[in-house]
């Protein structure tokens, strides 16, 4: 599968069922953290804020409503996401949130030393692993001294009671990464423990590691939500996963099938966690 030059995130981001897809992960992710600014000490000093890979908005507006004398700017590639994502600021009246298109794998069209807040989350199928260097050395450069980059990954893709839910989220990680996404098969990519070692060369000072776990087993709030997620994740990597040779059609149909069964049953029980890393800026 060859992705476009100027778009490497694995999926369909102009799809309408992508995008209801990330406005309800937005959602239930942000909730088990604790809330869009979890882990940051003082948010109300705060008054630069750049969301980097936005999608239809969900962070960049919950900033924003909470922070009413901060500038929150937002960007992603998708024209159709930043739409939608625009539309909600005004339906909302939040005058100081802005989204426009941008693409995160090139240099960031912002100048030096321009934020107090740099956050990004979920970027595992946007950038591709010889792409991370740059792109978090421009979120450094755009940083002020003593600004914070807050970064947050899947810690794992989840783990559940059903062998073939496990069986999806397995192939989806080994198709992501023969795609060149990720440093390693294993959990979630390895992209954390990258991520670690690029805010400690860069000397980031008061790193902070926040582990968030999301419990979506059956008749709990996040159940519904992170059903669809499957089902929907699961038919986008399809065409994926047959042209990288880990399955067949018909074998993923039925893999696909018995993965829904076994969500709906009332004993299914699942659990994933994400980690945020937090870091100051050296040079305040």
């Amino acid at each position: 599968m060859e992705l476009s030059a100027t778009n490497t995130y694995i999926f369909d981001a102009d799809s309408a069922t992508e995008l209801a897809r990330l406005i309800n992960q937005d959602r239930v992710t942000t909730k088990a953290m604790g809330g869009s600014l979890s882990g940051i000490a003082d948010p109300d000093a705060l008054r630069n804020i750049l969301d980097l890979g936005c999608g239809p908005g969900g962070w960049g507006l919950d900033v924003a409503f909470a922070l009413p004398d901060a500038e929150v700017e937002c960007v992603d590639a998708s024209r159709k996401m930043v739409d939608y994502a625009n539309a909600r600021a005004k339906t909302q009246r939040l005058a100081n949130v802005s989204f426009g298109v941008m693409d995160i794998t090139k240099q960031l069209d912002f100048p030096d030393t321009s934020f107090d807040l740099v956050n990004a989350r979920f970027l595992a199928a946007v950038l591709q692993r010889d792409m991370w260097p740059f792109f978090l050395r421009e979120c450094t450069r755009i940083l002020r001294p003593g600004g914070l980059l807050r970064i947050t990954e899947a810690a794992d893709f989840g783990a559940t009671t059903s062998e073939a839910v496990n069986q999806v989220m397995d192939l989806t990680r080994h198709a992501l990464y023969q795609l060149g996404y990720g440093f390693s098969s294993d959990h979630a990519l390895g992209l954390l423990p990258m991520l670690l070692l690029f805010f400690q060369i860069e000397e980031y000072q008061q790193i902070q590691t926040l582990a968030s776990s999301l419990n979506y087993s059956m008749n709990t709030e996040a159940w519904a939500d992170t059903y669809h997620n499957i089902e929907i994740i699961s038919l986008q990597m399809k065409p994926i996963l047959i042209k990288l040779g880990l399955t067949n059609g018909e074998l993923f149909d039925i893999l696909h099938q018995q993965a829904l069964i076994e969500i709906q049953q009332n004993s299914f029980c699942g659990i994933g966690h994400v980690t945020t890393i937090i870091g100051q800026k050296p040079g305040q």
